[in-house]
């Protein structure tokens, strides 16, 4: 019963020990592989579709195998976080068209070679967040967000509107109808959704007790993963949830502080790639788990289970220490 527990504690352990090792590492260091550390992560995602080092996990094909297992598209999260910000310090303003879309071709890669669409608008929302941050001007981005929102406004009453459920074969068309009715496909792709709030209304304000989940035993698909929020609140109910968010919140307030107190720019901007990175994911996770928007596979860090995203994550935090450590307070 204690399985997934004991293999993320182990995993856990490690990935501090090296959050520890890197944050003890001058983070200027890595402007010195940026290249390497971009190449890498294309060369490791594109290995996944184009060898047979690529493993099939749950119907998906996005893990690389080499010795150990993991997903290389948590690698080109790391390489955007590193990489963009020493493009912007290197280039400022001259930024050429050619350079934005090798940033941009991460993104794009996580998704044609790993099939993530989830990886991929993470990677894009993490690049157009330090994009923001750096720039001067903030008109230009909330018009092409406002544009953004009618246009996906658009497409969901459009595919609502003409798409037939019963003779739809696109996977990703059919997360939108199961989200706008689960209830219809409650024998189906609704399962999950309807399971997981049905997990968050048994638990009540104070919840079952920590452990006394009834539907983590079979009800509700991947409870360990992408759902594990809705057994938080089954656990420890809607408490035991705003707890976990205002813990999230005490966190991204911290890489904020860190961020604004950076030396120098190329460790704002690394830092603020981390914030946005963490901050996306906790939206989109608990966003699908009410379901407040589709599917989209998305783990809530540092709870959900699995190796890869922990221990990416834990390098994440050391190179925010990393930052940390620099930062020097004068007495006023």
């Amino acid at each position: 019963g204690a399985y997934f527990m004991q293999r993320q504690a182990g995993i856990a352990a490690v990935g501090l020990v090296a959050m520890l090792i890197i944050s003890k590492i001058d983070y200027h260091i890595l402007t010195k592989f940026v290249t390497v550390l971009y190449a890498a992560a294309f060369i490791l995602m594109a290995l996944v579709r184009f060898t047979p080092l690529g493993v099939v996990v749950n119907g998906a094909k996005r893990w690389l195998k080499i010795g150990i297992q993991f997903q290389p598209s948590e690698i080109a999260k790391i390489a955007v976080i590193v990489c963009l910000p020493y493009m912007i310090i290197k280039m400022g303003r001259q930024v050429q068209t050619l350079k934005a879309c090798m940033i941009l071709g991460l993104a794009g890669g996580a998704y044609i070679f790993t099939d993530n669409l989830s990886t991929a608008i993470i990677i894009f929302g993490i690049t157009a967040g330090l994009i923001f941050v750096a720039h001067p001007k903030v008109k230009p981005f909330l018009l092409i967000g406002a544009v953004g929102v009618v246009l996906i406004l658009g497409l969901v009453l459009f595919l609502y509107a003409t798409v037939d459920p019963e003779t739809n074969e696109n996977f990703r068309i059919g997360r939108i109808l199961v989200w706008l009715h689960p209830e219809d496909f409650a024998d189906g792709d609704g399962y999950q959704t309807l399971q997981a709030l049905y997990a968050i209304g048994s638990g009540g304000f104070l919840g079952r007790g920590l452990g006394n989940s009834i539907q983590k035993l079979g009800s509700v698909p991947e409870a360990q993963n992408d759902m594990i929020f809705s057994i938080v609140c089954e656990e420890l109910g809607i408490a035991g949830g705003i707890m976990v968010l205002l813990l999230f919140s005490y966190l991204l307030y911290r890489l904020f502080f860190i961020a604004q107190n950076a030396p120098d720019m190329f460790g704002s901007l690394m830092v603020s790639g981390v914030f946005i990175h963490i901050s996306l994911q906790v939206i989109f996770n608990i966003a699908v788990v009410v379901n407040m928007m589709p599917n989209t596979g998305v783990t809530l860090p540092f709870i959900s289970y699995g190796g890869t995203s922990i221990m990416f994550l834990m390098a994440e935090m050391g190179l925010a220490l990393s930052v940390a450590r620099q930062i020097r307070f004068q007495d006023v």
